[in-house]
C-alpha cells in the first residue's frame, strides 16, 4: 500500500509564522488581544458607574443641605420669580462670611425659560442661555451633578478657577405644594472628591486588571496542557507517518521486484516451452517421421492382407502422432515479438488464429497508439489472445469473435468477446486456461475478468496497469 502525505512546508507570511506557534501560544495572543479589549472595555464601564454613584450621593447631601439653608430665601420665587433686595443681601451674607460659602465658589438661581435670576456674578443676572440638558432634568424635579465638567458657556467664569468643583443643579420647591419653583446652580470645591474618584479608579481599574489576568492566567495553563498533550500526539503521528512511509516504500519496492520475478517467471517458462517446442519438433518429431519413412518401405516387402493392414494402422497412428507432436510445437513456440509494435501483436495474435481455424475476427484498437511494454507485458498480450481466441474458437464455434484494444493512461485493457453459450457455472475439472491467464496477468499486477455477457455470449478482459508518466 501507498500512502501519500500532503506536503508540511510552511507557507509565507504571517499565516507561516501563525501555524508554527504551538496551541498555547496562539491562545495567548489571541485571549491577550481579547482580555486587554475586555479589560479597557469593562474598566471604562465600572469606573464610570463607580464616578457616577460617588458624585450622585455628594450631589445629593450637598443639595440637601444647601436647600436647608437657603430655602427660607428662596420661597419669595413662588410669588413673584424675584428675589427681594434683602434677600439678595442675605445669599450674599451666607455665601461670602459663613464656612458655608468657603465650599461653595458659585452659586445661580434659574427660572424655567433658561434666565439666570440671580447669581454672584452680577453680569449673569437676567442673561437667558437657553435649557440645557441638566438644567431640563432638575426643572424634572432631579438632583443633576456633574464633576469637573465646566464646557457651557455660562459656566466660564467657574472654569477660570481651576479648582475641581462639583456642578450641583437642585430643584426650589414651593412649601405647601411642592411645585418646583426654581433651580439652584452651585458649584462645590471637592478636593476630597477629586482624591475619592482618583482612588476609585485606581481600584476599579486594578480590580479589573487583576480578575481578567487571573482569567486569562487559569485559562492558558488549562490550554497549555491540552497543547501539549496535542503536540506530543502529533510527534507521535508524524514518526507513526514517517514509519509508515518507510513501510509503503519498501512495500513499494518489494511489489515492485515481486513483479519483476513474477515476468522473469513467464518470460523463462516461455523460452523453456519453446524450447521443448524446439526439442519436440527435431526429435521425437523427426523420429516419428523416419518411422513412418520405414513403415511404407516395409509394407511394399511384405505380402498377406493381415500384415498390410496391421502395417496401415501402424501407419496411421504415427501420422496422427506426428501431427499432434508438431501442433504441440508450433503452439510452445512463440513468434518473433520482440521488435513488434502492440498492434502489430494483436494484429499477428489474430491472423494467426484465422489462419489455423478460419474464423473471422474483428479487431477495434487504434493503431496510433502503443504504449511501451516490457518483454513480460507482449507476451501476456500474445498469450492472452491466443489462449482466449482458442477457447471462443473451441466454444462458440467461432461466433461473431470480437477483440478490442483500449489504451488510455497509464493503462491497456484488452478484451476477447464472442456469441456463444458463454462461460460455464462452474469451471471444468482440470480446465487450466482461463486459470493460467489470470495467474499471468496478476503476476504483473494488472486485473483479469471472465464473465457471461448480458445479451449473449462470453467476455474475458485484461487490464495492465503501465505505470510512470502518462503517454500520448
Amino acid at each position: 500500500m501507498t500512502v501519500l502525505a500532503p506536503s508540511l512546508r510552511p507557507r509565507d507570511g504571517l499565516g507561516a509564522l501563525w501555524a508554527r506557534r504551538s496551541l498555547a501560544t496562539r491562545f495567548a495572543w489571541a485571549s491577550g488581544v481579547v482580555l486587554v479589549l475586555a479589560t479597557l472595555a469593562i474598566g471604562a464601564v465600572v469606573t464610570d458607574r463607580i464616578e457616577e454613584a460617588v458624585v450622585r450621593n455628594s450631589a445629593n447631601a450637598t443639595a440637601l443641605y444647601m436647600d436647608s439653608v437657603i430655602a427660607p430665601i428662596s420661597q419669595q420665587l413662588s410669588d413673584s420669580g424675584e428675589l427681594s433686595p434683602g434677600a439678595e443681601r442675605a445669599l450674599h451674607e451666607i455665601l461670602s462670611s459663613t464656612p458655608l460659602g468657603e465650599r461653595i465658589a458659585s452659586f445661580k438661581f434659574w427660572s424655567g425659560d433658561g434666565r439666570v435670576i440671580w447669581s454672584e456674578n452680577r453680569d449673569l443676572i437676567g442673561r437667558e442661555f437657553g435649557l440645557a440638558d441638566d438644567l431640563r432634568r432638575a426643572w424634572g424635579g432631579e438632583v443633576v451633578a456633574s464633576f469637573d465638567d465646566l464646557s457651557e458657556e455660562e459656566s466660564r467664569a467657574e472654569a477660570a478657577l481651576d479648582l475641581p468643583l462639583l456642578e450641583i443643579y437642585s430643584p426650589i420647591r414651593a412649601v405647601y405644594s411642592g411645585r418646583v419653583i426654581a433651580v439652584a446652580e452651585f458649584y462645590a470645591v471637592a478636593p476630597e472628591l477629586k482624591r475619592d474618584l482618583r482612588a476609585a479608579r485606581a481600584g476599579a481599574w486594578a480590580a479589573v486588571a487583576t480578575t481578567t489576568l487571573l482569567l486569562g492566567g487559569v485559562l492558558y495553563a488549562i490550554v497549555l496542557g491540552g497543547s501539549r498533550t496535542i503536540d506530543a500526539q502529533r510527534r507521535a503521528l508524524d514518526n507513526r507517518l514517517h514509519d509508515l512511509r518507510d513501510l509503503s516504500a519498501r512495500n513499494h519496492d518489494l511489489r515492485l521486484r515481486v513483479q519483476a520475478a513474477a515476468a522473469r517467471a513467464a518470460a523463462q517458462a516461455d523460452r523453456t516451452m519453446r524450447r521443448i517446442g524446439a526439442d519436440l519438433h527435431d526429435g521425437p518429431a523427426q523420429h516419428l517421421a523416419y518411422v513412418a519413412l520405414r513403415l511404407d518401405t516395409l509394407r511394399e516387402r511384405l505380402e498377406g492382407q493381415t500384415a498390410e493392414r496391421d502395417l496401415a494402422q501402424v501407419a496411421e497412428a504415427v501420422s496422427r502422432a506426428m501431427a499432434e507432436v508438431r501442433a504441440l510445437s508450433r503452439g510452445l513456440q512463440l513468434p518473433d515479438i520482440a521488435g513488434l509494435s502492440l498492434p502489430e501483436i494483436v494484429e499477428g495474435a489474430v491472423e494467426a488464429h484465422e489462419a489455423r481455424t478460419g474464423q473471422e475476427v474483428t479487431v477495434r484498437m487504434d493503431r496510433d497508439r502503443d504504449p511501451p511494454l516490457d518483454p513480460a507485458a507482449r507476451l501476456c498480450v500474445f498469450r492472452f489472445l491466443q489462449e482466449s481466441l482458442g477457447n471462443a474458437g473451441r466454444h462458440a464455434g467461432g461466433a461473431c469473435l470480437e477483440v478490442e484494444l483500449a489504451c488510455a493512461d497509464r493503462e491497456l485493457r484488452l478484451t476477447v468477446r464472442d456469441r456463444g453459450p458463454g462461460l460455464p457455472p462452474e469451471p471444468r475439472e482440470g480446465a487450466m486456461g482461463l486459470s493460467g491467464l489470470r495467474d499471468r496477468v496478476e503476476s504483473l499486477g494488472g486485473t483479469f475478468t471472465a464473465r457471461t455477457r448480458v445479451d449473449g455470449g462470453a467476455e474475458v478482459a485484461m487490464t495492465l496497469d503501465l505505470g510512470g508518466p502518462a503517454w500520448t
